[in-house]
């Protein structure tokens, strides 16, 4: 009766963030998974990183996809049965395309939507993004060249990064296409998602925290203090000093073309 009375109380619930490259999910997921209530939000279905999760966690991934679906769930929901994960959108169709194989979720004739919420309980979804397209582009060549994706005290670079355009060009026009996919995702399956901007996120952290926690339903006990982010913003003079440039060696290309 007991466990059955824990579980009426604290029904499971998931959410998925829904993110592209240096669009601030590190620093959004962090925040979340230090208040202790929203599950530990990672890549966990992300190929190259299964085994590492799995024996993080102890499980026995030739159980099958099904299986370290469930276990993973299991393994890392928080003590208020909330479970949370992040997905990039170069392998959303990868993640689908081995859940629906499972067969454990629905078949061929099931929605995507269904499909994800069969996975995972109450499925819920959060987008975050960032309103300047070039700065984003900015980070995610520097994070190319330099190695670091998570810029945290202690980590360093594996090598100086240098200013490349055709680099950076390549990064703005992946990250565009990339979030034109969340959008056409967003609207096959019907959903309009809490987007949250990385902008907003850097200027007012806690206050972006407790909005998806609202969002999420999930509440915190009174008085909790959400602390400083652990992420450390990329944006410094190299940043600023390469966005002067690509603008001015862009508007100079342009014109020569006009001419």
């Amino acid at each position: 009766m007991g466990g059955l009375f824990h579980k009426l109380r604290h029904p499971r619930r998931c959410y998925v963030v829904c993110a592209i490259p240096r669009s601030g999910s590190n620093l959004l997921t962090d925040g979340l998974h230090a208040t202790r209530r929203a599950g530990r939000p990672k890549q966990f279905f992300l190929r190259k990183y299964e085994l590492d999760f799995a024996a993080a966690h102890n499980l026995d991934l030739s159980a099958g996809f099904a299986a370290y679906v469930r276990d993973i769930i299991t393994a890392t929901a928080t003590s208020n049965e909330v479970f949370g994960f992040k997905l990039m959108s170069w392998y959303l169709d990868d993640f689908l395309g081995r859940l629906r194989g499972t067969g454990a979720f629905g078949d061929a004739g099931t929605t995507d939507l269904d499909l994800l919420r069969s996975a995972f309980p109450r499925l819920k979804f959060v987008h975050v993004l960032r309103r300047h397209k070039l700065r984003q582009a900015l980070s995610k060549a520097r994070a190319h060249q330099t190695g670091l994706w998570k810029v945290q005290e202690g980590k360093t670079v594996q090598r100086e990064p240098q200013f490349d355009a055709e680099l950076i060009e390549q990064c703005l026009k992946e990250s565009e296409e990339q979030e034109k996919f969340w959008g056409r995702f967003f609207q096959r399956i019907g959903i309009d998602p809490l987007r949250v901007e990385y902008e907003n996120l850097c200027e007012d952290y806690e206050a972006n925290i407790r909005r998806v926690l609202n969002f999420l339903q999930i509440s915190l006990p009174r008085r909790t203090f959400i602390g400083p982010p652990v992420t450390v913003r990329q944006a410094d003079e190299i940043s600023r000093t390469w966005e002067e440039r690509f603008l001015t060696e862009r508007s100079a290309s342009q014109s020569l073309v006009r001419t």
